[in-house]
């Protein structure tokens, strides 16, 4: 059992219930369009919100418990929404495109090398002209917090430097189960340059 399938053996404190505000206000304002694909999406609650939303969804995770929860969520509120155990560094067997994918604290969680390698998985899913929207811990947060990785504005610009156009970064908040004010975190919008 890899460490996040066992963070799901209890509630994770990424996992609130709900999606993040930021998602919501997202889909509010009209930005997220089509089909979506939800990476990392854990027990699936933004799947589960695109889909009330009318959205056709699909979430996907490394770890098989998380989308259990997910899939028994789906049919306790009677939605059509898909769940796979999958990783995200190998969308392409997906052999689908969409046209939004969303990442509530995926990114964060990879490692420099692997940073490439994502967006290049990214880019097999994602429809030219699509949206990717990124939820992901910012570096103003203290040092002290117990956080994954702190990302720089500058480490997304160098991840999508080629065959993206960066829309905006702007600093939004994580929500989660300690830390009752959220933890500072970039919101991205960033899109796949057609072909």
């Amino acid at each position: 059992m890899d460490i996040f399938d066992s963070a799901y053996l209890g509630t994770p404190p990424w996992e609130i219930g709900r999606p993040q505000k930021a998602f919501v206000e997202l889909a509010r304002a009209g930005e997220v369009v089509g089909s979506v694909l939800d990476v990392g999406c854990g027990t699936g609650d933004h799947v589960l919100f695109f889909a009330e939303e009318g959205h056709e969804v699909l979430g996907i995770d490394t770890a098989a418990l998380a989308i259990g929860k997910a899939e028994e969520k789906a049919a306790a509120r009677g939605l059509a929404a898909r769940f796979l155990v999958r990783d995200a560094l190998d969308l392409v067997g997906l052999n689908r495109k969409f046209d939004t994918v969303i990442d509530s604290g995926f990114f964060h969680v990879l490692s420099d090398e692997d940073r490439p390698f994502f967006a290049m998985s990214l880019a097999t899913v994602l429809a030219p002209g699509g949206r990717y929207f990124m939820l992901c811990f910012g570096d103003q947060n203290p040092g002290d917090y117990p956080l994954p990785r702190r990302i720089r504005e500058r480490e997304i610009r160098e991840t999508f430097r080629d065959g993206w156009h960066i829309n905006y970064i702007r600093p939004a908040i994580f929500e989660n189960s300690i830390q009752p004010e959220g933890h500072h975190a970039w919101l991205a919008s960033i899109t796949r340059s057609g072909e």
